[in-house]
């Protein structure tokens, strides 16, 4: 088996991999649905429904656990990985997004603070934003592992 073959046939690369696009395409389709239109960012973009930082971190957590058990420690790493990014995803993202539509708004209303572009507002999600993530990743995991 080369090393290429190798990389692909780990489970711990490839589902978490699969479970980060599936949730970015879910994005843009909904994107799609919403507003009737193409926008190709939405498939790199943070925020938005489903959390794919969320599903990725705990499709890994679960490959982990299906192919080490609950009690190894590379499902505990995993874990803890998830959890503090789901926190920083509905926690201190979303604020930051939060602040950035208020800056925005001053901006705008202002004649003396000019900036080049909008900063970016969805930069975090909401709590079920975070789950919907979630369950993506066990879902892929359990499915695929």
């Amino acid at each position: 088996m080369t090393q290429v073959e190798m990389f692909f046939a780990n489970k711990a690369i490839t589902l978490p991999i699969i479970s980060w696009f599936l949730a970015q395409l879910i994005k843009f389709v909904i994107h799609l649905i919403q507003h009737r239109k193409i926008d190709f960012k939405k498939l790199v973009a943070s925020g938005g429904m489903p959390s794919s930082h969320s599903a990725i971190t705990v499709c890994l957590a679960t490959v982990m656990a299906i192919k080490n058990g609950l009690n190894s420690s590379e499902f505990a790493i995993s874990t803890i990985l998830s959890f503090i990014v789901m926190a920083d995803a509905a926690g201190v993202r979303r604020a930051a997004g939060k602040q950035a539509e208020v800056l925005n708004k001053l901006i705008y209303h202002s004649r003396e603070i000019r900036v080049d572009k909008e900063l970016k507002v969805l930069l975090g999600h909401t709590p079920v934003q975070v789950f919907a993530g979630a369950a993506l990743g066990i879902l892929v995991a359990l499915l695929f592992a």
